[in-house]
């Protein structure tokens, strides 16, 4: 059964119109982000009280109405996580100071006693201060590397570098800005041992990409997931940090032509908010190095954007672009063509990170659909289902083909759709589907 009304104000939900897939609890964003606030403002920052949390959330569990079962359930399972992601914090900040006294120590045991050591964090309270970042942490590293998988392990690099430096995070200079600036650092490093540089598509033999110029390729590029953004506060720290255009596909590729450091100059100054000083510390720059940096990266971002920022930024989806999204699964799934085609725009553009193929204009891109879909051609790819998700901000579909001679959808692409003034899709970005549970997508049908 599926709730009815949104579990924040109470408000009809919208109908799904035979939609299938997760059924939303909320009515709208600003009430998910309010719901979230909410459970925020009394969460617990020590371990033991996160677990009187856990124990409570349990506690008040009810089989009915399904609508307040389904968001115990959702919450229940949040907190979890965070239990889950503060202890294995802990054990491997456990594990590095076990390491690292066992290195430096000549003997097996202790022979003298040691100086009195200055106030460190223990490990849980670690784990719990970086567990309270560790969204905003990670929507950061994603940014500086436009990949989901490194944002990931950057993330476990930024908190294992954290315990090895704790003892100069000083509590009143805000664990923020410290976990910040080792994060950027980091990033950095890692784009040194990478060095990576988008490219441009080349021309697939035998095939018709239209007559367009071959768009950028940046084959790390991955999609991030809406649900694990961390939620803006108002007036808050991070309301810069969750910034809904600086996540969407087209300024995350736009920031990938930055050198490294001009790119993290950038981040820290204008999404970030920071002061030249702030920037220049985190960098170890001077702020005329700081605001030099700035000043190049500035126009090079400019010039990799598509125009105004209302061309490729549309803020939150219309009631027509969601219209225009199931209409877009239901072609699929109807092997529906001339429906597809009539949902597209002229110009049309189709990349499929990190596959070499690529799309400009509509025709081209439905030259190449249109085999795929017809179950007469030897081409035919197979049976579609699709669930609706969101990423970076924007509409998408997770999409499960079933093969001819097999019965079950598996996992194949996630689209993320970008739209026009019209409300046309104006470029479809395919990834690939391992990231499906990151999104809240099984991975069969």
């Amino acid at each position: 059964m599926v709730a009815q009304v949104c579990a924040s104000c109470g408000k009809q939900l919208p109908a799904r119109a035979g939609r299938s897939g997760r059924s939303s609890v909320y009515c709208s964003a600003a009430c998910r982000q309010k719901a979230y606030r909410e459970r925020r403002g009394t969460a617990p920052s020590g371990v033991e009280a996160l677990i009187e949390e856990i124990a409570q959330q349990v506690g008040d569990l009810t089989p009915q109405p399904p609508s307040v079962l389904y968001s115990g359930v959702t919450d229940l399972s949040a907190s979890v996580a965070r239990l889950r992601r503060v202890a294995r914090i802990a054990r491997e900040s456990a594990k590095e100071s076990v390491t690292k006294t066992a290195k430096d120590s000549v003997t097996a045991a202790s022979v003298t006693k040691p100086p009195a050591a200055p106030s460190l964090l223990t490990e849980t309270d670690f784990a719990a201060l970086t567990e309270s970042h560790r969204r905003e942490i990670q929507v950061h590293c994603y940014r500086m590397t436009g990949s989901y998988d490194d944002a990931e392990d950057l993330v476990q690099e930024t908190f294992l570098r954290a315990w090895r430096a704790r003892d100069a995070f000083e509590r009143r200079a805000g664990a923020r800005t410290w976990l910040y600036r080792i994060a950027t650092n980091a990033c950095l490093d890692f784009q040194r041992r990478t060095a990576r540089r988008p490219q441009r598509y080349e021309p697939v033999p035998g095939m018709n990409h239209g007559t367009g110029e071959a768009p950028d390729r940046i084959t790390w590029l991955q999609p991030y997931p809406d649900d694990e953004l961390p939620a803006a506060e108002e007036d808050g720290p991070d309301v810069a940090a969750v910034s809904r255009e600086t996540l969407e596909l087209v300024f995350l590729a736009a920031l990938q032509h930055l050198p490294p450091r001009q790119r993290a100059v950038l981040i820290l100054r204008d999404v970030l908010g920071l002061t030249a000083a702030e920037t220049a510390e985190a960098l170890g720059l001077t702020v005329a190095s700081a605001n030099s940096a700035l000043q190049r990266a500035r126009p090079t971002l400019r010039d990799r954007l598509p125009g105004p920022r209302a061309d490729w930024s549309a803020g939150e989806p219309t009631q027509a672009q969601r219209a225009a999204l199931q209409s877009y699964m239901t072609a699929a799934e109807r092997l529906d063509l001339d429906a597809m085609t009539d949902l597209l725009s002229k110009d049309v553009r189709l990349t499929m990170p990190p596959n070499p193929f690529w799309f400009t204009g509509r025709d081209a891109l439905v030259d190449f659909l249109r085999p795929t879909l017809d179950p007469a051609s030897p081409m035919f790819f197979g049976h579609w289902r699709h669930l609706p998700a969101r990423a970076n901000g924007q509409l998408a579909a997770g999409g499960y083909v079933r093969r001819p001679g097999t019965h079950v959808h598996r996992a194949q692409v996630l689209d993320v759709l970008r739209f026009d003034a019209d409300d046309r899709i104006v470029e479809i970005t395919s990834f690939e589907p391992h990231l499906f549970p990151a999104f809240g997508l099984p991975l069969k049908l």
